[in-house]
Order: structure tokens, then C-alpha cells, then sequence
């Protein structure tokens, strides 16, 4: 098997001074709470990356896109190495669905102060390199 470095696109939404997240299912973090987000695909902008994902995991259209900083995470049990560029986006709604369900179990909005544990890997280093 080939290692190879895989880009991810996470995608931040603050609504009312809280963070979405959802509780990711499958074998790449399953049981650990993250933002929207996906892989980057070949020849894609990071704001389109975004918008793309966060519409196909949550039914959201997003307005804007800001980007913000990177994370480099080896994931030692799964044996895969992600560079995730983090993005904060606005949305037209706030009402965010399952889409995919075998990706994730629910979306819920939660404080800053008052995350569910655990964190999926990117978004802990994320937090603990900036502040939101």
C-alpha cells in the first residue's frame, strides 16, 4: 500500500457564538465529534472544497469562506497522514441535516467552552494552535 499525505478541507461555523460539529461514524475517526469537511480534490479551490462539503454533509449553502490556518495529523492507528487547512464559514441557515448517515450520526451546536469529547484529531490540534 502506498503512504501518501492527504489534504482535508475543515470547515468551521460559528452560529450565536457556538460551533457546529457532528459525531463522525466509520472506521477514520469514527466516535469523535468534527466540523464539516472532506478531502480537497484534484484541480479544487479550498473555498470550493468547503462549500462542497459542508452542502453534502449538512444540506447548508455557505455564503463565505475565510480561511484561517493548517493542522498536520498522523493518525498512528489507521496509519494515514492528513494536512488539514481549516476554513470559517457563514451560511444562509442554520439548520443543519444528516446527509450522508452512514458518515456521521447527528449535528448539534455547542459552545466553545463546552465541547464534546472526543475531538477528531485535526480539530484538537486546530484548537490548541488557535483561537476562535
Amino acid at each position: 500500500m502506498e503512504q501518501a499525505v492527504r489534504v482535508g478541507v475543515g470547515v468551521i461555523i460559528m452560529y450565536k457564538d457556538k460551533i457546529l460539529l457532528g459525531e463522525r461514524i466509520g472506521a477514520h475517526g469514527a466516535n469523535t465529534w468534527a466540523t464539516p469537511g472532506g478531502h480537497l480534490e484534484y484541480g479544487e479551490t479550498i473555498e470550493t472544497c468547503a462549500k462542497r462539503e459542508v452542502l453534502e454533509e449538512t444540506g447548508l449553502n455557505v455564503v463565505t469562506v475565510e480561511k484561517l490556518g493548517f493542522t498536520n495529523d498522523f493518525f498512528a492507528q489507521e496509519q494515514k497522514h492528513y494536512v488539514t487547512l481549516f476554513v470559517k464559514a457563514t451560511c444562509d441557515d442554520h439548520h443543519a441535516q444528516v446527509k450522508e448517515p452512514d458518515k456521521c450520526k447527528h449535528w448539534r451546536w455547542f459552545a466553545l467552552d463546552a465541547l464534546p469529547q472526543p475531538l477528531f484529531l485535526p480539530l484538537t490540534h486546530f484548537l490548541a494552535q488557535h483561537k476562535l
